[in-house]
């Protein structure tokens, strides 16, 4: 969409759905956001998270980055706008699920297997870094026949589970999860399909969300 149509489409906003949910912003002025889910996706412009849960304005507090990435907590990281978010969800909105989301087709994923030696992507080659475990690990663990889009979405899946794990060295988001007051999930999306998945703990795999 060309910068044209977004300002068109900006005024057909303005006109037409602002008035639907007009009621709905003056309340979250008033009384200010209240959502409980922090859902952390990939910054790809195919992933938009109020679109796949239907969600209302004020109902998800929404973390993007490239890959959908979480660095593990550290005060001195290079990091801080996600840690910022995780930490503001977390002790400020007191949410009580964090989602993290990721989805087929990732660049930033295809990417862990390139060399990034771009001096204009010198962030991005750092920031990929956060998923250098999920591609250890399947390199380590993928059957030598696998297909290389078999090693993606193997790679897309695993690489959410570190992130979940990631989330835990946060320490009140550890504290949390351990009282049963936060939990954690991992979804998995499919761009094709529509499809989503969610992570079972008990079974250790993905499964169809419905």
């Amino acid at each position: 969409m060309k910068i044209e149509e977004l300002i068109k489409e900006y005024g057909n906003f303005k006109d037409k759905k602002f008035k639907k949910y007009q009621n709905k912003f003056l309340d979250l002025v008033k009384n200010g956001q209240r959502p409980k889910v922090l859902f952390i996706a990939c910054s790809d412009s195919r992933v938009n998270p109020a679109l796949i849960t239907n969600s209302d304005p004020g109902e998800l507090f929404i973390l993007r980055n490239i890959g959908n990435f979480v660095p593990p907590f550290s005060p001195d990281n290079d990091f801080h706008a996600t840690a910022a978010g995780i930490e503001y969800a977390v002790h400020v909105l007191k949410v009580t699920d964090i989602i993290v989301c990721g989805h087929s087709h990732c660049g930033a994923i295809d990417n862990l297997y390139k060399d990034v030696n771009n001096s204009n992507l010198l962030h991005v080659k750092k920031w990929l870094e956060l998923g250098k475990n999920a591609k250890e690990y399947v390199q380590n663990n993928i059957e030598a026949t696998a297909t290389k889009n078999e090693k993606l979405e193997l790679t897309e899946r695993i690489s959410i589970l570190f992130q979940m794990e990631n989330l835990l060295t946060y320490p009140e988001v550890k504290e949390l999860v351990e009282s049963g007051n936060l939990f954690i999930r991992g979804w998995y999306y499919k761009i094709k399909t529509g499809e989503l998945e969610y992570y079972c703990d008990t079974k250790q795999e993905f499964l169809p969300m419905i």
